[in-house]
């Protein structure tokens, strides 16, 4: 069954990761994704590596992980759109699209003719998306931006890692590139608002997505707890700054995860444990009590939780019902009867790889499932599909445009 967007097209300018990250999102809704890249260099993250994927002879191809990780569901056409006659093919394309995303610079785009001011004299119902590191308008709309620089100025930073003082202590990033990531999915829901927006007006518009207001809007608690308190929050490592017990805890052979959200989950944690007392005390009877007392608290649990295996503990809390899981590596992940049942791990065919394995959609639908048509695409595959069927040009025109730089010959 085809996905919910199947009528609709996106013309997807962005490189990296956000942009690409919406363009991943909306093709596994069905849309039709044609990714624009640069003549014989594509997107940056194709030479992100290693790892890189090996073709059929296991000889590496010129795409990296990086770039699979981001690019599934959508056809490769490359476009060098510097030149008037590439510019005039982008907006053959922009006349037949619903959306575009882009993550230039501010007024990067402008400078070719494809800022949405000149574009929506093409197509009055485009919604153009723009992501960038700080936004459209603002002291700082100039400013390149890049996650680890958003993580950092955004405050994520300042709540992540050891506390100052401990071991390992001082600021830390996330393990991937959560605001990009983040703002991927803002602009996957922003268009679809857009959308529904042309459907009842007729009308297209601009969408401005900043890195920077998306790290502040996730923040999240932490940012409530600043503006209702006044006061920093401050790194606690794996600890909650709302919820006690709520973080990595020692046992007699690595850590678990201990996710107790009630006083009711406690009670029976401090059953399973062998102290049942610490339920009935007053500085850890419930939740706010624990939080003022967590000092006091976690060593007590941690030396309990010392006496026993974490594959012991899991399992028995598991039976009654305390949350508590462990800390898995990858390949701990992917091997996980959970994670297999959701298909979270996918295979397609690619074009030079042959089958190759792809982290599959969260996303499930009764009625219109998540659609993988298409591998990650190798560099103007879709060049002949896009240019010849879609847009009418003739095998002698392409050649022409080839033999100019404009457009590869399609691989």
């Amino acid at each position: 069954m085809a996905g919910p967007l199947k009528h609709i097209r996106v013309l997807d300018l962005s490189r990296v990761l956000a942009g690409p990250w919406a363009g991943q999102t909306l093709a596994d809704l069905g849309a039709e994704v044609i990714k624009v890249e640069r003549p014989g260099v594509g997107d940056d993250t194709r030479s992100w590596g290693p790892p890189f994927l090996n073709d059929t002879s296991s000889q590496p191809t010129t795409d990296a992980a990086y770039f699979l990780a981001t690019n599934r569901g959508k056809k490769s056409v490359s476009i060098d759109f510097t030149q008037p006659a590439g510019r005039e093919l982008v907006y053959q394309l922009v006349k037949q699209s619903d959306i575009l995303l882009e993550n230039f610079k501010v007024g990067g785009l402008a400078k070719y003719g494809l800022d949405y001011e000149t574009l929506k004299q093409i197509n009055p119902q485009l919604i153009y998306c723009s992501i960038t590191g700080f936004g459209q308008t603002g002291p700082y709309r100039q400013r390149a931006g890049y996650d680890f620089l958003i993580q950092g100025m955004g405050g994520l930073m300042s709540v992540t890692g050891e506390p100052d003082g401990e071991p390992g202590g001082g600021p830390m990033k996330v393990g991937v590139a959560i605001v990009d990531i983040f703002t991927g999915m803002y602009a996957s829901t922003a268009v679809l608002a857009a959308l529904t927006h042309r459907e009842q007006t007729g009308e297209g518009q601009h969408i401005d997505l900043a890195l920077l207001d998306v790290q502040v809007a996730t923040l999240a608690n932490q940012a409530m707890n600043y503006l209702i308190e006044g006061s920093e929050p401050q790194r606690m490592g794996n600890a909650h700054p709302n919820i006690v017990p709520y973080q990595a805890l020692a046992t007699a052979d690595g850590h678990i995860i201990l996710t107790i959200g009630n006083d009711s989950q406690f009670s029976k944690f401090c059953v399973l444990v062998g102290q049942p007392e610490l339920a009935e005390d007053s500085r850890f009877a419930s939740n706010a009590a624990r939080v003022e007392n967590r000092k006091v608290l976690i060593p007590i649990l941690e030396q309990a939780l010392q006496q026993r295996s974490s594959s012991d503990w899991i399992a028995l809390f598991k039976e009654t019902g305390v949350p508590c899981g462990p800390i898995n590596t990858l390949a701990e992940v992917f091997a996980d009867p959970q994670v297999k049942s959701r298909q979270m791990r996918i295979e397609m065919e690619h074009k030079r790889g042959g089958k190759i394995a792809l982290v599959g959609s969260p996303m499930k639908f009764s009625q219109s499932p998540v659609e993988y048509k298409q591998a990650p695409p190798l560099l103007g595959e879709h060049n002949t599909e896009i240019l010849g069927e879609l847009l009418g040009l003739s095998k002698r025109e392409r050649q022409k445009l080839a033999e100019e730089g404009i457009i590869d010959v399609a691989p």
